[in-house]
């Protein structure tokens, strides 16, 4: 294990939902969900990964310089051998502390509680903890377990689902509506202004407002990539806000949205997915979004600097109102499958197919597209449809689901194991060194080993 005190960070968003795992409705699962295994289900961060254990237990290891990993200290774990299975520690979220959903951003982690409640620790320069103050948790003895708030979220409101981004967190509340705090420089939070909320007190609870997306509107989910946010709304609906540098928000100009008064609400758009189309998921990345839709299609829009939307160059895809709705192409996966989810990291985005294969494309520097070929060190824009390769999972080896970090991929197998790749020189891919993988062919397949965080044997 080692210590860091700075880093470069840049990262993804994702949601994680109350419950989510296998079973969940958006993964694959063709019998071994009967089966009970350890990992509940996983959530890949910055340079950090978590996984939930039976009974809502969690653990965290990778890169920990300001405590992401809430382990009371600063200390890396899965970089040195010997510090994973049963050697690494359960994060202490107190005697109520029953996890069911958690969400790691570029250097934070939060845990959904079984009661509703949302607890936050590592980085909190922004207010992302939603604490009240700018103070690191979990870097100290002492700051975790019942001596760590929970967020307040305001009187009665409970947590069903979280997210988090590169510096700002997302709640969606059970009445179907949303609240976001910590960075705002770009109105990721969706509060018509660019004040970050959550670092100083008074700023949470009752006081912090829900965002607004117009009249009526139910949230079904809330992803957040890198300095941005989209919700899905109660018939299909995709609306986005916060940064636009890139088109990622999907609209005809290169404008931030919700940064300033009239922005939110009736005012913000709907993203154009074409005629008749339907969302029922979404992901982002740090500048581009994707949305999977009805019958099982997948649309991505935003930078596409390094082939991240699946069509085999480079132009993105959104900054012109006539690249979107029915000219926005489908991404092409193998003929004759659908996708059943899809997940987007900083610059790469994976999706799962019915079949069980997963196929990834974008950013390639670390392996993370997991291709084994070494010809595909940059980037892999991959060749769409049947000549996009598969990920080796290993031999009859099947995936029942699919996560992402900024540079990072994990994949879970039918047996309940799973397996990751790509960067690794936080430890988050849990092998005990730090050395990449993903690149050449003996990296995947059979030569990629499951990650361990729980005892042999069990």
């Amino acid at each position: 294990m080692r210590r860091m005190n700075d880093v470069l960070i840049v990262v993804l968003g994702g949601m994680a939902v109350l419950g989510a795992g296998c079973g969940e409705s958006r993964d694959v699962c063709d019998g071994s969900c009967d089966a009970v295994v350890d990992v509940v289900d996983v959530s890949l961060g910055g340079f950090h990964s978590c996984a939930i254990l039976n009974g809502g237990r969690l653990k965290c290891w990778g890169d920990n310089f300001v405590g992401q990993l809430g382990l009371g200290d600063r200390e890396f774990r899965g970089d040195e051998p010997g510090e994973m299975g049963g050697r690494l520690p359960l994060v202490d979220l107190g005697i109520t502390g029953e996890v069911v959903a958690v969400a790691a951003g570029a250097a934070h982690t939060c845990a959904l509680l079984r009661e509703g409640t949302v607890k936050c620790w590592g980085s909190n320069r922004h207010g992302q903890l939603g604490l009240g103050d700018t103070a690191s948790r979990g870097d100290e003895p002492g700051e975790m377990g019942d001596r760590l708030p929970v967020v307040d979220l305001g009187r009665g409101k409970k947590a069903i689902a979280i997210a988090a981004g590169i510096a700002h967190t997302c709640a969606l509340l059970s009445e179907g509506t949303v609240k976001c705090w910590g960075d705002n420089r770009h109105g990721q939070l969706g509060l018509g202004d660019v004040e970050e909320r959550g670092d100083e007190a008074g700023e949470m609870g009752d006081e912090l407002p829900e965002v607004s997306l117009g009249a009526g509107a139910t949230v079904l989910s809330v992803v957040t990539g890198g300095e941005h946010t989209c919700a899905l709304l109660q018939g299909g609906a995709v609306k986005c806000w916060g940064k636009n540098d890139y088109n990622q928000l999907g609209f005809d100009t290169f404008y931030n949205r919700g940064d300033q008064v009239a922005e939110m609400g009736g005012y913000l758009p709907r993203v154009n997915l074409g005629t008749g189309q339907v969302a029922v998921a979404l992901a982002a990345g740090n500048d581009h979004t994707c949305a999977q839709l009805r019958e099982g299609t997948l649309k991505c829009w935003g930078t596409n600097s390094s082939g991240q939307l699946g069509f085999g160059g480079y132009s993105g895809i959104g900054s012109r109102e006539e690249t979107m709705g029915d000219i926005l192409p489908l991404v092409e996966v193998r003929p004759g499958e659908a996708i059943v989810s899809v997940v987007a990291g900083a610059y790469h985005t994976c999706a799962l197919l019915t079949s069980g294969v997963v196929q990834c494309w974008g950013a390639n520097f670390y392996g993370q597209v997991g291709v084994g070929r070494e010809d595909e060190r940059l980037h892999f824009t991959g060749a769409e449809g049947d000549r996009l390769p598969a990920v080796n999972l290993g031999e009859n080896a099947q995936g029942v689901w699919v996560r992402v970090g900024t540079t990072h991929t994990c994949a879970g197998l039918q047996d309940g194991t799973f397996k990751c790749w790509g960067a690794n020189a936080g430890g988050q891919l849990g092998m005990g060194d730090e050395r990449d993988r993903g690149h050449l062919p003996e990296d995947m397949g059979e030569g990629l080993p499951a990650v361990k965080v729980v005892s042999e044997g069990r």
